[in-house]
This record gives C-alpha cells, sequence and structure tokens, in this order.
C-alpha cells in the first residue's frame, strides 16, 4: 500500500469522518436511552443538564471551565440567542456557575451530574461494545496518539480551534471505563473536524449559515477538500497500514 497515495492522511480524514459521526451518536444516543433520560429528568432536564452532557469532557474536570469563545465555537451553527438562553437556564437550575466574561463552569450539583453520567456512559457503551473489548482498546490507545499530537499542532495545523479546545483534552479520572475513554475521545476528535471545517468555510469567505444553505457542486466540494486538508494533521502520527486498522475497527464496532 502507498501511504502517499491509497490512504494519504488529508483522503483519510474524508474517509473515517462519517464513520467517526456514526459511533459517536451511536454512544451517545445509547446513554440517553440507556439511563442518561432519566438521570436529566431527575435534574431538571434538558434544559437544565444538555450543556453539561455536551461539555462534559471540561466540566468534568476539576475547576474545568468552558470559555465564551469554546461555547461559541462548539454551537456555532446555532441560533446565539437560543444558546445564551439555554446557558441562562442552567445557570438557573444551579448546575453551571457563569463568569462576568462568559466563560462557564459546573457547580457541585452540576459536577454530581456529571459523575452519574460518566457512569451512565461507562455502562451503556460496555453493553453497546461487548465482545469488541481488543477493538476498543486498541482505538482508545490510537486516539490517545491522535489527541496528543492534535494538542499542539492544531493551531499550526488546522487554524482556530475553539471548539476542541473547549473539549480537549477529555477528562479520564482513574478507572474511567475504556467505552468511555473511546467515546469521548471520538467526541473530541469530531471536534478537531468542525473546527477545521469552520476554517475552511470562512477561508472561502461563507458563514455558518451560508455554508449550510450551500448547494452540492464545485465550491461545496472545494470546501469538502479543505476541510479534509485541516483536519489531517492528526492522522500524520499513523502509519497507512495503522489508519487501515482504525478505520476497520470503527467500522466494525455495533451501532
Amino acid at each position: 500500500m502507498s501511504d502517499a497515495v491509497e490512504l494519504a492522511s488529508h483522503r483519510f480524514a474524508g474517509l473515517v469522518a462519517p464513520t467517526i459521526d456514526r459511533v459517536v451518536v451511536a454512544g451517545i444516543l445509547a446513554g440517553r436511552d440507556g439511563g442518561g433520560a432519566e438521570l436529566s429528568q431527575r435534574y431538571g432536564g434538558p434544559l437544565a443538564t444538555g450543556f453539561l452532557v455536551e461539555f462534559r469532557t471540561r466540566l468534568a474536570a476539576p475547576g474545568g471551565t468552558v470559555s465564551a469563545a469554546g461555547f461559541a465555537g462548539v454551537t456555532r451553527h446555532r441560533d446565539p440567542a437560543t444558546c445564551t438562553r439555554m446557558l441562562d437556564k442552567h445557570v438557573a437550575h444551579g448546575m453551571l456557575h457563569r463568569r462576568a466574561d462568559g466563560a462557564f463552569s459546573a457547580t457541585e450539583r452540576g459536577a454530581a451530574f456529571l459523575t452519574e453520567i460518566y457512569q451512565v456512559h461507562a455502562e451503556v457503551t460496555e453493553e453497546l461494545w461487548a465482545g469488541h473489548d481488543e477493538r476498543v482498546d486498541r482505538l482508545v490507545t490510537t486516539l490517545g496518539r491522535l489527541l496528543a499530537y492534535a494538542l499542539v499542532a492544531v493551531e499550526e495545523e488546522t487554524g482556530p480551534s475553539e471548539a476542541f479546545t473547549a473539549v480537549a483534552p477529555p477528562y479520564e479520572p482513574d478507572g474511567t471505563a475504556p467505552g468511555v475513554l473511546l467515546l469521548n475521545r471520538l467526541g473530541a476528535l469530531r471536534y478537531h473536524r468542525a473546527d477545521a471545517h469552520a476554517a475552511a468555510w470562512t477561508a472561502a469567505g461563507h458563514t455558518a449559515q451560508s455554508v449550510e444553505a450551500l448547494p452540492a457542486g464545485p465550491e461545496q466540494r472545494a470546501i469538502a477538500l479543505e476541510t479534509d486538508r485541516r483536519a489531517a494533521a492528526p492522522y500524520t502520527v499513523l502509519t497507512a497500514e495503522e489508519r487501515l486498522a482504525m478505520l476497520a475497527d470503527l467500522a466494525a464496532l455495533p451501532g
């Protein structure tokens, strides 16, 4: 296999992205259906917990804080006023503390919820990916390498990185279940690509709204290719064979 042609890093970035999306969505939905929705209701429902789940890998860490820029980056495709109102409701429910500069962190109550949601995700991913222990372990190790590189190279290689740096590195306390490590590391890598996509459409003169309305055609394709180029940096640490193994392992996971 030719690393430069058949599975070059930028081509792999585009190829693996939908598989990462599938696995992350499967894990999150399993968490919601496997106890997460009930847990959320105990703490006030989605209007009290939604952003805690979304930013769990930062907010669960002691002192973990999401900056205003990080919040805007993660929610860049949503209406800012609606997101601010939802954040207000989290604060009103006593789940988040917001500073004057717009940054926020989990309250004691919010931290208790996050401890429980980590446990829910541990239970549901163990069931969802039962029988795939070796595959999960391989992916966790590979993703650790990818994130370690991305965290030191993201500004140079990708461009502005508000969303990625709002969730990475994921909080991984001792004893974190392998399924949670996999889910959260994949989720962080997903935001690395989201930042790459934002940089690509911004360079092309688009906004978050205009790029979503862009019809299929040469311009959309050019932005996708530029996204792949900017998102490729972490995958340069893998050989072509390792990239293929990662893709095969992800594709084999149920969900």
